[in-house]
């Protein structure tokens, strides 16, 4: 039996073919979409184009696609996930379904079914029904989108979901004029957000896709009119849909600064002093009304690790010895001297900056991932920058870094510098093994022997010695054996 969901009406073929393609992305081994519709109702021309976006967006060459009306079943290789296509109009009992190998496929490859109705009740639980039926006019196909269940079971309807965000991609971007586009998934973050390339003749642009985000869409967009306001390269907003949870932006290209430093380590000392000058030119111009990042939330973030990473390896909470250590963290901020605040874009890490080549200034600097910023130290991004806990950094870069900075605007690291890059690390910390543990993405642990070492190392400082004492005394290090115990643990879901 199915459960009815959605009708959704595409007045060409085009608009079917933008479907498939904006639904390809987000499908997985184990993923089966069932076909239903007469002769010519355009289901192999939705499978075909499918097909085609699934094999582009994994890099793998774009073949023909064929009907596999004779052949039964075509198989294609991603090079990441098996996909297979089939039509069983031509098979009389379920018998020939099972010798097909298709039953087994549901549970391996992304399949994709035409005339289901021959699976009778080898129909896979939660699978993505489409039925496509003729329109108002020879060219119109209404498809409705329905789940698969049997008595006492449900599916996830995660597919059913699927089909209902494509619809609305596929809505806001034909009202932009990029329906149609070729879309290829673009690496994401540690929030929910997704991120596509739009490719037409000539140009790209970036869809971020954020559902149910919609204060930090307006976050985001808030910001990046700051930034520009201010000489800075974010990407300029093109289209936005915030109760859909869409935006179009620039893209920026393939420059981000990881990709640039694997292909050539010596540009690390110049593309770190270029990001030190952005972050000076942006505490030039006055800030924003933004959230407090101030001494009192950041003691109380750091505070993660005690709530997620202490009990993710010892399986136990320790509210005293928190408290204990968020009180020492106080009395350290208390003990900087006075600084004026500025907007800290917060995740400034080399994976969220661009090089620009073409423009000047402070402005060669992309500038991505900021809808958390608010007002904090001058030496919060720089410290992030610095003490990444995805990457070493040279100490000559770091000290190059310092200088280029304090030249402009006269603030030297000092005291500031190890409380702040021990305040984010333990963050970090917390963080990472709370994404590992509730969020069912262990690659995240694999981060952790890092920024355990810039912790103990930053901890180092005069200023910070009882500080160091309680953390330690407190804390296991993430040796390797606790992290395989740790992975073992963990749900299984995508990692970074």
């Amino acid at each position: 039996m199915t459960a009815p969901f959605r009708h959704f009406t595409f007045r060409s073929p085009e608009e079917t073919a933008a479907f498939a393609r904006a639904l390809a992305p987000g499908l997985a081994a184990g993923d089966v979409l069932l076909l239903e519709g007469q002769i010519g109702g355009g289901k192999t021309h939705f499978a075909r184009s499918l097909i085609q976006a699934r094999l582009a967006s994994d890099g793998a060459p774009v073949e023909d696609v064929p009907s596999p009306t004779f052949t039964l079943v075509q198989s294609y290789d991603t090079g990441r996930v098996e996909l297979r296509h089939a039509d069983l109009y031509r098979l009389t009992h379920t018998g020939e379904v099972e010798e097909l190998g298709l039953t087994d496929a549901f549970d391996e490859a992304i399949c994709l079914v035409e005339w289901p109705d021959r699976l009778g009740d080898l129909a896979p639980v939660g699978a993505l029904v489409l039925s496509f039926a003729a329109g108002d006019d020879p060219e119109t196909r209404v498809v409705t989108a329905s789940s698969t269940r049997r008595a006492g079971r449900t599916g996830s309807g995660r597919l059913s979901m699927g089909a209902e965000r494509s619809a609305a991609i596929d809505r806001f971007l034909l009202g932009t004029g990029w329906g149609g586009t070729d879309r290829v998934p673009l690496a994401g973050d540690a929030s929910s957000r997704r991120y596509l390339r739009l490719r037409r003749t000539g140009e790209s642009a970036v869809l971020m896709d954020a559902p149910g985000d919609r204060v930090g869409i307006a976050r985001f967009i808030a910001v990046a009119e700051h930034l520009l306001g201010c000489g800075l390269s974010a990407p300029r907003i093109f289209a936005r849909d915030l109760p859909a949870g869409l935006v179009l932006l620039e893209d920026f290209g393939d420059g981000l600064y990881p990709a640039l430093l694997a292909a050539d380590p010596a540009r690390e000392g110049p593309l770190f002093a270029a990001a030190a000058e952005a972050l000076a030119a942006l505490h030039a111009c006055p800030a924003p009304d933004a959230p407090d990042l101030g001494p009192t939330t950041l003691t109380e973030q750091a505070g993660l690790v005690y709530d997620s990473y202490l009990p993710a390896f010892t399986g136990r909470t320790d509210d005293p010895a928190k408290g204990d250590m968020q009180a020492l963290l106080a009395e350290a901020f208390a003990a900087l001297p006075p600084w004026r605040p500025v907007l800290a874009l917060r995740d400034f890490h080399a994976g969220n900056l661009f090089w620009l080549p073409d423009r000047a200034g402070p402005a060669r600097v992309g500038l991505i991932d900021y809808q958390d910023a608010g007002l904090g130290h001058p030496l919060y991004d720089l410290v992030s920058l610095a003490r990444d806990a995805r990457r070493d950094v040279a100490p000559e870069t770091v000290a190059g870094m310092q200088a280029c900075y304090s030249a402009v605007t006269g603030i030297a690291p000092g005291t500031a510098w190890p409380l702040l890059a021990v305040q984010r690390n333990l963050r970090i910390l917390g963080i990472f093994a709370r994404l590992a543990v509730d969020h069912g993405k262990p690659g995240y642990l694999d981060f952790l022997p890092r920024t355990w070492a810039l912790l103990v190392e930053d901890l180092e400082h005069v200023s910070l010695l009882r500080l160091k004492r309680r953390l330690l005394a407190d804390l296991p290090p993430p040796i390797p054996e606790r992290i395989a115990r740790l992975k073992d643990r963990c749900r299984t879901n995508p990692t970074p």
